[in-house]
């Protein structure tokens, strides 16, 4: 027996060291920086793990087992295990499991070695080092291209802030993800902000912790993508970890010099997001969860109102609700209540003037008198000019499932549901729209959004012979709907509701591709080859609101007809007829209601040719055609030339269009004037409408753009930087616009088209604008080890653009009528030119310390805006100067699994200049709600934890 027990133990020690042990390392890239985010996968199973935020990472792996170590922008490598520690120097080279970069369909093409300019940033690490949250912020202050801040007073687009690239429209960039195409939303700006008659996308739908990375091609790719991709396009990468749940909590609010007199702090934020994977089978399938929940509070820069509040007739009325009178009787013809009421409110009268008399002597001024009388102050009557009030949530899901060595199973879609409250212009006691026997001090009426978006893909690829294959369906639905609360239909009188739903606007679109490529690596140096279909059915609809948020009652409290002589509609002490529909947002009529329906189909065929190691090109061809205004082909041609091993020149030439969004076709929204008992219509018309027709406006059709980029990337080895400049050009033909309101000015032949089309004043959405932008993009990169335990990443990114609008193309009866200025005005010219800053840019330091500390630096320069105003005064001050906001975070690591982050935004509590006294609007507007640079907010304070459980 004790023989045994030697080769007993000797077994033992050697079962001990095959167990699973723990290994630990540290993954650097070749400039020997740790690299955060890097995925590490035990060969062969699906156990896996990421690196921290030093680089570092900790997994259970048996002794000769092999570690695959991949990560974006690096060539994949595998190494074996032979003891507890591991460490890992990845390669500059390939992406990580052959993705895509936006603007190539070759699977081997990096974002540095492609012929047009991709920006790829990694939204993991920017989400935990960065004071910004959701991705347009973060985007906004990261990226110099992209412009997007929150408005104000501008009904719908303060829930959904415009987004453009290189300061072109909205809609004028196309978003991906996962390379597919995402939908528009339902809203279409229409009121007086960047932006105006643009449908663009919601990328605040899209949690920011579901995102891998972020990938932005500045160049046009209409010839590629289809519709939209004039300025860019915007692709982004949804995670795809699994077998680790991360928590992030964010919160802070605004601490700034410039607050409003009720709140001190406000613009509070509370962000929650959780972020989980779960692998299937064995072969690298996964399914990746994203669950967020944020609020955003509301923001008030106006500190005093200045004009008038309360006239003498608002002095009679306080008196008598004091003596709890029914002041609602003061408004009859029995002036007997008036006289009785006056002395005590101060009003000398003998008793015997006449109602025509008195509504001269009570329309005086009483504003100081009142609101001492009533304990009030100016400030009690201010709005709400800032950033709106938000609660979300969102919800996102990745999926991939192998079905066999070559073939693929894929998903991903999400959930988001938002409600906003903003306000609108307060509604003051001497004003005919307040009914003030129900709002006796007036009111600030609320505009409250529910928005809510829904979209799926799934497709299946893999291989077919040695070809890839694609195929796939997605789609997407976004619903604004409006519900107006602390507010009134004045024209019911003492039967007003406080509340409506004023309707809203729904639009969806669903998409299906198909998509081969083959790469051919013994023909050339290289030949990659990809041609594919797509199917488009999009579709518009606006839903009309409960009669009460449209309609004008008559005093018997039915819906006014202006053609029945007995059908008197209600009026203020001053005889001034009471409004109808709610107040702020009169809600759609079913005349403007509209469901309409398009499709459009596409193919295309694409190229890229290494003709050898230094010398690309590329090429693509497209042709859509839309079943509402016809097809348009295509091209775009592009070369990268390797001038040497570390200097690359490159530059493309494309065309491009964008399609009339069906919103910009059918929107409307109109009310009815009677004149002599005629109905007359006013507002916004459909472009398919008579109305349009006869005043020579003329149906919508693409937009085509012609553009060129030219530039060089290099790389200094010796100093680790990277440098990429790069110039641009974009012309871009019958530009879609929101005319402004115009009538017949006098003009007879006007008139006469006006009278055939009962309407007295219209605008609609119509192909009148030539521009040309163009611009330069520079990016520096520079990486330094300043000690074992000290490393700096610094960055400097800045754009140059210049718009400028090179024609202007009015109807022919709306010229003659000297209404050139107002179908185009200069605020529209503005807002195209110069009202987002046309340079912009950032410099950023990254500094880490240790395993634990990182401090992250940024100075963002927002350049000079100019307010959109028609008012072409000289001696006034239109244009805003270029400002420097400063961020800066410190991030502590308890651990690889625990990290604390603290910081600023706008550190220094910067604003914009203040308004011209000439665009103040008695003190609503100190800074401008029309051309906003970087938002009015202030110093933002904020904390962020962020856990992980392995």
């Amino acid at each position: 027996m004790k023989k045994l027990k030697l080769p007993f133990f000797l077994a033992f020690l050697a079962t001990l060291t095959t167990m699973a042990q723990e290994i630990t390392g540290t993954v650097y890239d070749d400039q020997n920086i740790p690299l955060p985010g890097v995925s590490i996968l035990l060969k062969g199973t699906t156990t896996g793990t990421i690196t921290d935020f030093d680089g570092k990472y900790t997994i259970e792996a048996d002794s000769g087992d092999i570690l695959v170590f991949s990560y974006v922008g690096f060539n994949t490598q595998e190494k074996t295990v032979d003891g507890p520690l591991l460490n890992v120097t990845l390669q500059a080279g390939l992406e990580l499991e052959n993705v895509v970069v936006v603007g190539s369909r070759n699977a081997n093409r990096t974002a540095t070695d492609t012929p047009v300019p991709v920006d790829v940033l990694d939204v993991t690490e920017l989400v935990q080092s960065a004071p910004q949250v959701s991705v347009t912020e973060i985007l906004n202050y990261a990226a110099p291209s992209f412009s997007s801040n929150p408005q104000s007073i501008s009904d719908g687009t303060d829930h959904i802030a415009p987004a453009s690239l290189r300061g072109l429209g909205p809609d004028q960039v196309l978003v991906l993800i996962n390379g597919k195409r995402r939908h528009k939303t339902g809203l279409v700006n229409v009121n007086g902000t960047f932006g105006r008659g643009s449908v663009g996308t919601d990328m605040t739908t899209i949690p920011s912790n579901s995102i891998s990375r972020i990938e932005i091609l500045r160049d046009g790719a209409a010839a590629q993508y289809g519709s939209d991709a004039i300025a860019g396009v915007i692709n982004i990468v949804l995670k795809k970890s699994v077998n680790e749940l991360q928590v992030d909590l964010t919160t802070g609010a605004n601490f700034t010099s410039e607050h409003g007199p009720d709140k001190s702090v406000d613009g509070e934020k509370v962000n929650l997001g959780l972020n989980y994977g779960l692998p299937i089978g064995e072969d690298g399938g996964y399914i990746n969860f994203t669950g967020n929940f944020n609020y955003r509070g509301s923001t008030n820069r106006m500190q005093e109102w200045e004009g008038t509040i309360f006239n003498a007739y608002n002095s009679i009325e306080r008196v008598a609700s004091n003596d709890n009178y029914d002041i609602s009787l003061l408004l009859d013809d029995d002036l007997d209540d008036i006289f009785q009421y006056a002395g005590s409110a101060g009003i000398t009268l003998n008793g015997d003037e006449t109602k025509e008399e008195l509504q001269g002597i009570l329309s005086a001024d009483a504003t100081d008198s009142e609101l001492s009388a009533r304990g009030l102050q100016r400030s009690d009557f201010n709005m709400q000019v800032g950033q709106s009030e938000i609660r979300g949530a969102q919800f996102f899901a990745n999926l991939s499932i192998p079905l066999g060595e070559n073939l693929e199973l894929y998903s991903f879609g999400g959930l988001s549901f938002k409600t906003g409250t903003a306000a609108g212009f307060y509604r003051l006691p001497n004003q005919s729209r307040t009914y003030t026997p129900a709002y006796l001090n007036g009111f600030l009426p609320e505009i409250n959004s529910n928005i809510s978006d829904q979209s799926v893909a799934f497709g299946i690829k893999g291989m077919l012979g040695d070809w890839n294959v694609d195929f796939s369906n997605s789609y997407g639905r976004n619903e604004f709907l409006y519900r107006i609360t602390n507010s009134n239909n004045a024209s019911l009188a003492n039967s007003t509701p406080f509340e409506a739903d004023s309707g809203g606007f729904n639009y969806s679109e669903n998409t299906t591709n198909f998509d081969m490529s083959q790469f051919f690596d013994d023909i050339l140096a290289g030949l990659n080859i990809a041609f594919g279909a797509e199917y488009r059915v999009e579709n518009y609809a606006i839903v009309a609101g409960e009669e009460v948020s449209y309609a004008q009652y008559n005093t018997l409290g039915n819906v006014h007809d202006p053609t029945d002589p007995d059908s008197m509609v209600p009026t203020d002490f001053f005889d001034s007829s009471r409004p109808g529909g709610i107040q702020v947002f009169p809600g759609f009529k079913p005349d403007n209601e509209v469901d309409a329906f398009r499709n459009a189909i596409a193919g295309y065929f694409d190229v890229e040719a290494d003709f050898t190691e230094s010398i690309l090109v590329s090429g693509a061809v497209r042709y859509e055609n839309f079943s509402d205004f016809g097809g348009t082909l295509n091209f775009k041609l592009a070369s990268r030339i390797k001038a040497s091993e570390n200097f690359n020149i490159r530059g493309g030439l494309q065309t491009g269009f964008r399609a009339p969004s069906l919103h910009q076709i059918h929107y409307s929204s109109t009310s009815t004037l009677f004149v002599d008992g005629i109905p007359n219509e006013v507002g916004i018309f459909s472009n398919t409408s008579r109305v349009a027709r006869l005043l020579g406006i003329e149906t919508l059709k693409e937009e085509t753009s012609f553009g060129g980029t030219v530039g060089f990337t290099a790389r200094v080895p010796s100093a680790n930087l990277k440098i990429t400049l790069d110039g641009y050009l974009v012309n871009i033909d019958d530009r879609v616009i929101l005319t402004g309101q115009f009538d017949d000015n006098g003009n007879a032949e006007l008139a006469n088209l006006f009278q055939q089309a009962n309407a007295t004043q219209a605008a609609f959405f119509a192909n009148s604008v030539d521009t040309q932008t163009k611009g330069i993009d520079l990016v520096i990169d520079h990486k330094a080890t300043l000690s074992d335990e000290i490393s700096l990443t610094n960055t400097l990114a800045f754009t140059f653009s210049e718009t400028t609008v090179e024609e202007v193309k009015v109807p022919e009866a709306i010229a003659n009528a000297g209404l050139s200025d107002t179908y185009f005005d200069p605020t529209s010219r503005i807002y195209l030119e110069s009202a987002v800053p046309t340079t912009k840019g950032n410099l950023s330091h990254n500094l880490k310390v240790g395993d634990h500390w990182n401090f992250f630096l940024r100075n963002g320069y927002f350049g000079e805006v100019e307010e959109a105003t028609n008012n072409d005064d000289p001696t006034i001050d239109t244009t805003f100067g270029g400002k420097v906001i400063t961020d800066l975070t410190v991030g502590y690591n308890f651990s690889s699994n625990l990290r604390l982050t603290v910081g600023a935004n706008n550190l220094l509590d910067v604003y914009p200049d203040e308004n011209d006294p000439a665009f103040r609007s008695d003190g609503r507007f100190i800074y401008s709600r029309r051309s906003v640079q970087f938002g009015t907010n202030g110093r933002h304070v904020f904390g962020r934890l962020t856990f992980k459980i392995r």
